[in-house]
């Protein structure tokens, strides 16, 4: 099959917007990606070449016809259906911005800036020129991540200046925050913290909005899932521990004089019960489904809830799979889970049984490190990854045997702890500070 001579039965398939009339082509088996690119272009006669990339089986073409072929076992007299997906570029670094302490979560959310969430307690938003225009602190311990909170007034105009953030602890707590920044009407930034979210007895490890904004989810290391609304009580509606008069004489002093924070202590709505160890992130399911909520731990467990009525409806377990984060892809069918065994899995959870384990054709591990985080994109087939070795991969989850692309932040080996992919950027977040790098286009509604 790798001679030039022979030849091969192609049908090409696509969901691209450049399909191609259904029918057989014979192919030369010594063709690679190239030629059939240039096939493709030159059947649809586009007026600007563009690249593409070619999935056999699930795999992605990176031999000859031939040669792939020749490793699968595949015949001449066997018809081939060869799928298109338009080639993606590699990331280019466009901004570097160091911080003091590792950043632990980035969104990429606000057209025009970047937030940032850090070890040191601090939230931060650095505007495209990579100018800092808030700073404030908003924990005394490591933040673990952020969320930006939907409100409706500002669903048509991404560029208000006034967002309401969510942040989780190793201080014990989530938080809403009220940041501004500098515009026509406010000159200088501002920030007021609004509500403390009281409920975990250990590190709260993720915080999360849904897409309307109502509803915050929280996890913790205490095994708990909170669910809370976004409302701002007027009063406190958790009473906090007694303190001594040292305590309260230092408190009053960074109150400035007053006796009590003008941040009300809130209480959840709802506390989800099943997980057995930490639980590493919760997440809402897609808009249209936020009764829907996804949750994975160090119980080898990811777990599906029912949020209206606070049930755990099903439970995919795992041997010895530690997870440390989640994602859901954009229809929803799919969620992934990357785990200490260096995999991501995929677990289709309209059946909530099967489940699929990404890793290369060699029977290498996705990471040489363990990853660490995800961001999926507005199509269902592509994600990125993190990873403790400092790389940065790209997957089209329909050849799982390599990734697209990678690229590895900073220099050295500097662990990767967070990730957002939007707008053909990617916001990449850890312990060498915080990096933007250009991708795919994926705009997120």
């Amino acid at each position: 099959m790798a001679s030039s001579t022979t030849s091969c039965s192609v049908v090409f398939t696509t969901q691209t917007p450049y399909p191609l009339p259904s029918q057989k082509y014979v192919i030369p088996t010594s063709w690679k990606r190239y030629h059939f690119s240039q096939l493709i272009n030159k059947a649809l006669a586009l007026a600007k070449p563009i690249p593409f990339d070619f999935l056999v089986k699930g795999e992605l073409l990176k031999t000859s016809l031939g040669e792939w072929c020749s490793d699968n076992g595949i015949g001449e007299e066997e018809t081939l259906e060869i799928e298109y997906i338009e080639s993606v570029m590699p990331p280019q670094k466009m901004s570097d911005i160091p911080h003091d302490d590792w950043v632990s979560s980035v969104s990429c959310q606000m057209t025009g800036h970047f937030l940032t969430a850090s070890y040191d307690g601090y939230i931060r938003c650095f505007d495209y020129s990579q100018k800092v225009v808030l700073s404030t602190l908003a924990h005394t311990a490591p933040i673990t991540s952020l969320s930006i909170i939907p409100e409706s007034k500002f669903a048509s105009d991404e560029d208000e200046s006034s967002r309401l953030v969510a942040t989780s602890s190793h201080d014990l707590s989530a938080q809403i925050t009220r940041i501004s920044l500098p515009s026509d009407s406010t000159p200088k930034s501002e920030s007021k913290d609004l509500a403390k979210l009281i409920l975990h007895t250990a590190p709260v490890s993720s915080v999360t909005s849904n897409s309307s904004g109502t509803h915050l989810l929280t996890s913790s290391w205490d095994t708990l899932i909170g669910l809370w609304d976004t409302s701002v009580p007027t009063s406190d509606e958790v009473p906090e521990a007694p303190i001594n008069e040292r305590e309260r004489k230092k408190r009053r002093k960074l109150n400035g004089g007053t006796n009590e924070s003008a941040i009300k202590r809130k209480a959840p709505t709802m506390v989800l019960r099943s997980h057995t160890a930490r639980v590493s992130r919760v997440v809402f399911g897609n808009a249209g489904s936020e009764n829907t909520a996804y949750s994975c731990g160090f119980d080898s467990t990811v777990r599906l809830w029912d949020v209206e009525n606070g049930v755990c409806t099903h439970t995919i377990t795992a041997s010895e799979k530690p997870f440390l984060d989640l994602a859901l892809n954009s229809d929803g069918h799919t969620a992934l889970a990357a785990s200490t065994d260096r995999t991501v899995t995929l677990y289709d959870v309209r059946e909530a049984s099967s489940s699929t384990s990404i890793s290369t054709s060699s029977g290498v591990l996705l990471h040489t490190a363990t990853p660490s985080c995800l961001s999926t994109g507005a199509t269902p087939y592509q994600v990125f990854t993190g990873a403790y070795d400092g790389a940065v991969r790209l997957w089209d989850l329909r050849s799982m045997k390599s990734a697209i692309t990678s690229f590895r932040a900073w220099s050295g080996i500097k662990k990767v702890l967070s990730i957002d992919w939007r707008r053909g950027m990617v916001g990449v977040g850890g312990e060498g500070g915080f990096e933007v790098w250009t991708a795919v286009e994926d705009i997120h509604s």
